[in-house]
């Protein structure tokens, strides 16, 4: 018994100076927090970075609570800061380091410890530094991003802390970055700075560029030339990579073109009719998109990721029928009279555009892209972003399966035999009318998918297709009239061409550039890169 009490003395000796410790600690972290109501805006910024100096796990929480407006003090008698809950009508405090409940607090003596645009930053930056050393990898990058945008000396201690226990690569890269910038701002020794400079250097793109470049202005005399060598080699870098980001942008527009103009090529070529409402097909399918989007949001919520796969066979299928009924009402009488059927089809394009202003008014309607076409990714210097890149893979997708149907099909055959010599395929039981019926059908439910790629990337409005008609029949007519490699070939070119242009000449001043070009080049290729063959075709 007597060794059983000796025990407990003993332990409770031991345990009283912990006790006394930690109750000292969480009164010392009290002060900081009661710190927060006191002052002014540059006090509590003192206050805030105090409390992150001090490591307890429940800073994190105190400025949440700061940031949101939930803190309050007493405006009269200072005291100390508490916890605002309950409702509006009936607020009630609680002490946000333990959380208790405080009793017979005066709501209308309690006034909110306010803060402003420039603390709001520097609660940004605390929380950026509070969660470096999170299990979740997501928040530590974040944090890491966050050092590295505002870069403050002040947090070298706390950045060398989270990298020595840092395991993921990434992360610990965006973290070695921040520090070097760190470095560069601090009073160390050149050697020190030299190492930074090099680190960022490695790291290299337009955010090493900037921060060399500001570095260059402060940095001593004896790493000035190292600096401006790295700067010199990153510049190389970075042109060579504009001009592979160029290339990229250029063949993302040539696909735009290539789905506007390939439906326009095989009727022009079939049929020899220019179709001024084939922009209006684009455009009927950009709001078919939207319609399917809208429905199936409206009743099978689950399915909306999934809109763009209902709306490719609608937008298909609509616009090719309304292609048909343009073709056997307007265009059926009008073969063999160019200029009647450029008129004709002008008329078309205006009637079309003012049905859908009174149908969806004259705005834009938005249509939303999938979770799986959002977003970008980098490779090297190169930029690349989803919807881009599957428009593409679509493109290429059309291209494709349009190749498949003209070769290997009964119907394609009969269209390239109209195509080639009307009258010897009419003379062999072909019936081109019915021929140059669905072939504009084609033709305009090709334009209806371009138009569900081109709702990702541009406005939905009455005016979409206007965008792209002439540049379509630049590419046709540049590429040779009814042959879709040339259609392919003439929309990359154009797209590179384009977008090489713009960044010298202007958007618009590059496009007049493309059109004298083309000008020029029919002057020694009338039938432009890729001449179909045959007997009333070279006639």
């Amino acid at each position: 018994m007597y060794r059983a009490i000796k025990i407990l003395l003993l332990t409770l000796c031991l345990a009283l100076p912990v006790f006394a410790t930690a109750l000292k600690a969480q009164e010392d972290f009290r002060v900081l927090v009661d710190a927060l109501g006191v002052g002014d805006f540059p006090e509590r910024e003192v206050a805030i970075k105090a409390l992150v100096a001090s490591g307890d796990p429940l800073v994190s929480q105190i400025l949440q609570q700061l940031s949101d407006g939930r803190l309050y003090v007493n405006s009269e008698s200072g005291g100390p800061v508490l916890l605002q809950g309950g409702t509006e009508d009936e607020p009630s405090f609680s002490d946000p380091v333990s959380g208790e409940a405080v009793a017979d607090i005066d709501a209308d003596y309690m006034s909110k410890v306010r803060i402003n645009n420039s603390l709001r930053g520097v609660i940004a930056s605390a929380m950026s530094q509070l969660t470096l050393l999170s299990p979740d990898r997501g928040a530590r990058l974040a944090a890491a991003q966050g050092l590295l945008r505002d870069a403050d000396p002040a947090n070298l201690e706390l950045l060398n802390s989270a990298l020595a226990a840092e395991k993921d690569a990434e992360v610990k890269a965006t973290m070695e970055a921040a520090r070097a910038v760190m470095v560069l701002k601090s009073d160390v020794g050149a050697e020190d700075k030299k190492a930074a400079i090099d680190t960022i250097a490695e790291r290299g793109g337009r955010n090493a560029l900037t921060i060399l470049t500001s570095a260059m202005a402060t940095a001593p005399d004896a790493l000035k030339g190292d600096i401006q060598t790295h700067i010199n080699t990153i510049n190389r870098s970075l042109a060579v990579w504009d001009v592979v980001q160029n290339v990229w942008y250029g063949l993302s527009l040539g696909s735009v073109l290539l789905l506007a103009a390939i439906g326009l090529a095989i009727t022009f070529g079939v049929m020899g009719v220019i179709n001024m409402a084939h922009g209006e097909m684009v455009m009927i399918g950009a709001y078919t998109t939207y319609v399917v989007q809208q429905y199936i949001a409206s009743t099978f919520p689950s399915l909306e990721v999934y809109s763009l796969a209902f709306a490719v066979p609608a937008a298909f299928l609509f616009t090719g029928f309304v292609g048909l009924v343009i073709e056997r009402t307007v265009i059926r009488y009008l073969y063999g009279r160019p200029l009647e059927t450029l008129l004709a089809t002008w008329g078309v394009s205006l009637i079309l555009q003012q049905a859908i202003r009174s149908i969806f008014g004259p705005t834009n309607r938005e249509v939303r892209n999938p979770s799986w076409m959002s977003g970008a990714f980098d490779i090297g210097g190169l930029s690349i972003t989803w919807n881009r890149l599957w428009i593409i893979v679509f493109s290429m997708a059309v291209f494709v399966t349009l190749l498949m149907v003209l070769k290997r099909s009964a119907f394609g055959l009969q269209m390239r035999a109209v195509t080639q010599n009307r009258r010897m395929a009419s003379s062999m039981g072909i019936r081109t009318g019915w021929v140059d019926a669905f072939t504009f059908a084609l033709g305009s439910g090709i334009a209806g998918m371009a138009g569900v790629a081109l709702s990702q990337i541009d406005n939905v409005s009455p005016n979409l297709g206007q965008s792209y008609i002439i540049d379509s029949f630049m590419v046709v007519v540049f590429g040779g009239v009814g042959n879709l490699w040339g259609t392919l070939v003439g929309a990359l070119s154009l797209g590179v061409v384009n977008k090489f242009l713009e960044p010298f000449a202007g958007a618009v001043l590059g496009k007049i550039l493309v059109l004298v070009l083309i000008i020029l080049f029919i002057q020694k290729r009338p039938r432009g890169l890729f001449a179909l063959k045959g007997r009333a075709v070279e006639a």
